[in-house]
């Protein structure tokens, strides 16, 4: 995101000499008012995240009907699913926010741009990715079903450049940033992932770029850390994960507006960050339609995907919301338990709120408080999902689910072991879920699983759980 903006007269709009500004925000049926003390020395607190001001717990409301698909981005309310989405920062920023939607518009339908980015896809990125027929592990699940259960294809982005999704996303944001005439870029990462694909894309087109890192999250994924810096990013620890990453590298960019440019990884964040990163992933979707015809000669019956705040989801899904015999399958990460405070299921347990600029579902107590995520796979530890995903919750389009840490754990060390595929602990969970749909479904069934990135960053933490024992959990020589 970039405009060109006066950062003092920002400044002075979002924190008046008064040290008083009324805030307002609907959430759902419920209208809040409230006078809220700004502090000068933790600017833009209350615009970005953990404050009673813009985090509000909302009433019980009647579960919305399902909505035909005319009404999924709802006509001339920019940016909102229902009620979700929308722009919940200040009006000094809207103008700027306004500036980025118009721009991305125009490349949508740009014929130049959209050439130099198919090529950057096809050349750069890798694209396009196989979808992979998983032999033994339909055969492992067959063999649990008295030979019964569906054919198990993989979505392989984790043979993306970079080793996830997340450089579809950036390297096309990267090029906005380029044709916008900034300098410099600024991005958030828990996993890695996105800031390993954001630093790629800013050396590949000469953009200087800062990362931020929560010290926890770096770690745990040191190893791309490591190729972050190897790539040229400057990379500025936080302390925390990935939720106060954001909001720090929100503070960055509101501070040099005029040069530098903010690119998320994630479809959360005001409108229109989330349509953005979904187009920008939808190519996984599109690919999987034309894969799948030429494969079997037809469309998937089930689509699953882990669930953070869902780009990779999103990213697989949007193709397929209008076809309802096709069942979109998200899985969230249930940590410890759902029961217990170490999840980060928030379709499961999330409430309705505003956080990081949007309305969606969002892990809070009973004060509005953000409750801290947790899981294994550190990219799913992020306490809002996107509200197009929020959406498809609520309307009943996408079916939600969890699995817990050790879950995912046992789902990694399978297809390693039936596979040869070393899959992220963020795309394990959805590949863990498998144990639980596969009994359901008749023979001849297609499932087609996103494995949105690779597990070189998490094999150490693999290998040294408490959860392993490795050799006696899968034994090298055991016909699995």
């Amino acid at each position: 995101m970039a405009c060109n903006m006066r950062t003092d007269l920002l400044i002075s709009q979002i924190c008046p000499t008064s040290g008083h500004v009324s805030v307002k925000r609907r959430i759902g049926n419920a209208s809040v008012v409230r006078a809220v003390v700004v502090d000068h020395n933790t600017l833009f607190k209350d615009i970005i995240g953990s404050t009673r001001s813009l985090i509000m717990r909302r009433p019980t409301l009647p579960k919305p009907q399902l909505v035909e698909e005319t009404d999924h981005e709802r006509k001339g309310c920019k940016g909102k699913f229902g009620r979700f989405g929308g722009n919940f920062v200040p009006e000094t920023l809207i103008s700027c926010l306004s500036d980025l939607e118009a721009e991305f518009n125009l490349v949508l339908h740009d014929a130049q741009f959209q050439a130099e980015l198919a090529t950057a896809l096809r050349d750069y990125v890798g694209r396009e990715t196989p979808l992979y027929f998983a032999e033994r592990l339909t055969n492992h699940y067959k063999k649990n079903n008295n030979g019964e259960g569906p054919d198990i294809y993989l979505k392989r982005e984790d043979l993306n450049h970079g080793g996830a999704h997340k450089i579809n996303n950036a390297i096309a944001q990267a090029m906005i940033a380029k044709r916008l005439g900034r300098k410099s870029v600024v991005a958030a990462t828990g996993a890695g992932q996105h800031g390993v694909a954001t630093a790629a894309a800013c050396a590949k087109l000469s953009l200087q770029c800062t990362i931020f890192m929560g010290t926890k999250d770096m770690e745990k994924q040191s190893s791309n850390l490591v190729l972050m810096k190897l790539l040229g990013a400057e990379v500025k620890s936080v302390d925390g994960n990935f939720k106060d990453a954001t909001s720090e590298a929100f503070r960055e960019w509101v501070g040099n507006l005029e040069s530098s440019y903010y690119l998320t990884g994630t479809v959360v964040g005001p409108h229109p960050c989330p349509s953005m990163v979904r187009e920008f992933q939808s190519v996984i979707g599109k690919e999987t339609r034309r894969q799948a015809m030429e494969k079997w000669g037809g469309k998937p019956d089930v689509l699953v995907a882990c669930v953070g705040s869902g780009s990779n989801a999103l990213g697989l899904f949007h193709e397929f919301i209008k076809e309802k015999d096709v069942r979109l399958i998200g899985v969230e990460a249930g940590g410890f338990g759902l029961e217990s405070d170490k999840h980060s299921a928030t379709l499961a347990k999330g409430d309705v709120g505003v956080y990081h600029g949007t309305m969606s579902y969002l892990l809070q107590d009973e004060e509005g408080q953000i409750i801290r995520p947790h899981s294994v796979g550190v990219g799913l530890e992020y306490p809002a999902v996107g509200p197009e995903l929020s959406f498809l919750k609520d309307t009943g389009r996408a079916e939600y689910y969890s699995v817990t840490d050790k879950e995912a754990l046992d789902a990694c060390q399978l297809l390693c072991r039936l596979e040869g595929i070393i899959p992220s602990l963020e795309a394990s969970h959805a590949l863990a879920f498998l144990n639980k749909l596969c009994p359901t479904l008749p023979t001849g069934t297609k499932v087609v699983v996103n494995c949105s990135g690779r597990g070189d960053k998490d094999a150490e933490m693999i290998l040294n759980h408490k959860y392993y024992p490795m050799e006696k959990q899968f034994p090298a020589s055991q016909n699995l």
